[in-house]
């Protein structure tokens, strides 16, 4: 296998009312009411003309509290062991988040969000807007998800859950 080392510049920290892994809701679409905030480096600002003009943008960021990498784990919707990148857990062999995320407002260099899934204090590497135009898919298999019945993905995605 070729390996080479890639080096990522943090560009701003994400601030969100979430300090432990285990309490934090698990996808964006069970943080709705969860606001948080992006402080970007002030040398990035001149990045974020024009991203007031969309509704959501995509967070990639850094897992920082992530240390163990395991190829298999048991997903927060199932009791049942699935290869890691069927699911989204947080200990990948490269420990890169993502989230959608709506952008309430943009301040000097402060971006006011809601439905943030992330721990406080998170590494933010790259933002990028959302936008139906190209990422609106008519998505017709969603894998193992597609057994998981809405009750229990309600219940276990608000609580959070962590592999």
């Amino acid at each position: 296998m070729n390996k080479c080392e890639i080096l990522y510049w943090t560009i701003g920290i994400i601030h969100s009312e979430h300090t432990i892994a285990e309490k934090t809701p698990i996808q964006p679409v069970y943080a709705k009411g969860c606001k948080g905030y992006v402080e970007l480096l002030p040398e990035f600002v001149g990045g974020l003309r024009d991203l007031s003009d969309f509704s959501h943008s995509y967070l990639i960021y850094h897992f920082h509290k992530s240390r163990e990498v395991k190829l298999i784990v048991k997903p927060f919707l199932q009791d049942v062991d699935r290869g890691i990148f069927s699911t989204r857990a947080p200990c990948r062999p490269n420990p890169i988040g993502l989230s959608v995320v709506e952008l309430l407002g943009i301040e000097g260099n402060i971006l006011h969000l809601d439905g943030v899934d992330i721990l406080d204090g998170t590494p933010l590497l790259d933002i990028k807007p959302y936008t139906a135009k190209f990422d609106l898919r008519n998505v017709t298999k969603n894998g193992w998800q597609d057994e998981v019945d809405h009750e229990t993905a309600i219940k276990r995605g608000k609580r959070g859950y962590r592999s």
